[in-house]
Parts: structure tokens; C-alpha cells; sequence
């Protein structure tokens, strides 16, 4: 198999998996919580009452579903999400730029380790529920959610910036005077 067909096959699967949570496990949680956005959907994070009004909301069932569900379909798309990004990264940086296309396509790297550190922390939430969350456990919660949103934006910046300048070659090299 072609690395052109391997690259989008990876794409089309971290594609499903984020499309399984944002339109199906995601949406369930919050209808489940009374409308409330859950906590990986909260880049800038949540406050301890926050947190505690949402687990309260949130059923056992939604809280099972939670724990079970859409932590097993996050389990893997961080992961799937950094190769993509830091895949597409390698891709479109010329190679003329060495190493610096490697150091470029490491900045998926973070987003993915805060992604589950904050996946870590809100299975502990969900176990301690709304009683039994502390204050540490929450701010460490927020802070990853913070971060993962942070370093993920910069990798995905770094790719759209990368892919417009790849158009702009094409575009440039396709008018080009004979």
C-alpha cells in the first residue's frame, strides 16, 4: 500500500472517530446532562462548580456512557489525530526547510498528551461524581482541557498556514509564463 493510500485511510479513520463523538456520543451526554456542554467540548475549561453542576446533571447512565462510551472512542483519537496532523505536516513542509518540518510535525505531539491527561482526570471526576470531586482534581481537569485546546490549535494553525502556502505554489507554478 501506497503512503499517499496509508495517509488517508489513517485521515478517514480519525475522520469517523471524531465524527462518532461530535455527532452521535457527544450530543447524547449533553442532552443526558440537561443541555450542558461536556468536558472535553469545554476548551477554556470549567470552574469547580461547573464541574460539580455538571456531573450532577449528567445520569448514571449518562455517566456510564461517559466512562464506557466516549472514553473508548477518545481513547484513540488523540493519537489518531497527532499522526494525521503531524503526517500532513511532514507532507506539505518543503524539504528544504530539514529539520524544522520534523520539529513542526511534533507540535501534534502535545495536544495529544494533554488530550489524555485531561481524558485521565475527567474518569476520575466521573467516579468521584458530583460529591466527591475536590477542587485539585477539577483545576487539573480545566488545565488539561486548556491545554489540549492550546497546543492542538497551534499544530492545526501550522497546517493551514502549510496548506495555504502549498496552494499558493500551485497556483504559482500553474500561472507561470511560458
Amino acid at each position: 500500500m501506497t503512503s499517499n493510500r496509508i495517509f488517508w485511510l489513517l485521515f478517514a479513520v480519525m475522520l469517523g472517530d471524531y465524527l462518532a463523538m461530535v455527532l452521535w456520543s457527544i450530543p447524547a451526554l449533553s442532552r443526558d446532562a440537561g443541555g450542558l456542554a461536556v468536558f472535553d467540548m469545554r476548551p477554556g475549561g470549567y470552574t469547580f462548580d461547573e464541574a460539580r453542576t455538571f456531573l450532577a446533571a449528567l445520569s448514571p447512565e449518562g455517566g456510564r456512557f461517559y466512562a464506557n462510551v466516549q472514553h473508548r472512542l477518545d481513547a484513540v483519537y488523540p493519537t489518531l489525530l497527532a499522526l494525521t496532523l503531524g503526517w500532513a505536516i511532514l507532507r506539505l513542509a518543503p524539504v528544504r526547510w530539514g529539520i524544522w518540518r520534523y520539529v513542526l510535525a511534533a507540535t501534534a505531539i502535545p495536544g495529544m498528551v494533554f488530550d489524555y491527561w485531561e481524558n485521565f482526570d475527567v474518569s476520575a471526576m466521573l467516579r468521584a461524581g458530583p460529591d466527591g470531586i475536590t477542587p485539585a482534581l477539577v483545576e487539573s481537569a480545566s488545565l488539561h482541557s486548556q491545554l489540549k485546546a492550546a497546543t492542538s490549535t497551534v499544530s492545526m494553525t501550522i497546517l493551514l498556514v502549510l496548506l495555504v502556502l502549498w496552494g499558493f505554489r500551485r497556483w504559482r507554478a500553474a500561472h507561470k509564463p511560458v
